[in-house]
């Protein structure tokens, strides 16, 4: 693709962020639901595949959304260096359904070094389905995100998705995408 660095932006969850560890793990220590693995979540809503009480995927998710460090959740392997490399050339875009910045900005402070975090441009809008819009905001042309709907409405507004490879989103578009780091790395203009 060769894409210039300041016309593509990132998802957190599911993208940067390894959330489907971080559930497996909290459902297992918290509610003792220890029985599955991260390809059984087939469906975005995890509720759906899992049989695991709606309320309960909903206090495990709320954990991780309002204190994403204390509950142990870590970036992809190679997040933090491709977005370091990036965050050095021009500014990066995080565009999260996340509807509190809080925590997410202290999830980036505790991987990211301070000069990185100050070229991070991070918006949490609290919408899946809304996307496009901030997408627009900020001049992207690209965003890399593991949630289908989202993608697929993406490419109806001319910005071309890149749909992050996990087991919720596996068969279920034709789009490009991308199954870790490097290969997000592999799209990106070398710039100097």
């Amino acid at each position: 693709m060769n894409i210039r660095h300041n016309e593509i932006g990132f998802d957190l969850d599911g993208v940067i962020a390894d959330t489907g560890e971080a559930f497996i793990r909290l459902a297992c220590e918290e509610f003792d639901y220890c029985s599955f693995r991260l390809e059984d979540i087939t469906s975005f809503q995890v509720e759906d595949c899992l049989s695991i009480p709606t309320d309960k995927v909903e206090q495990i998710f709320y954990a991780i959304l309002k204190d994403s460090l204390g509950t142990g959740l870590q970036p992809f392997p190679g997040a933090v260096d491709v977005i370091t490399g990036m965050a050095a050339q021009a500014p990066v875009t995080i565009i999260t359904a996340r509807p509190l910045e809080k925590p997410v900005s202290d999830w980036l402070d505790h991987f990211f070094s301070s000069e990185t975090c100050k070229q991070i441009k991070l918006v949490a809008m609290g919408d899946h389905d809304d996307k496009a819009r901030y997408i627009k905001d900020h001049n992207l042309n690209y965003f890399v995100d593991d949630r289908v709907e989202t993608c697929l409405q993406l490419a109806e507004t001319n910005i071309t998705p890149i749909v992050f490879n996990q087991p919720w989103n596996h068969n279920k578009h034709s789009l490009h995408s991308v199954s870790n780091w490097q290969e997000i790395q592999d799209l990106l203009k070398n710039q100097k």
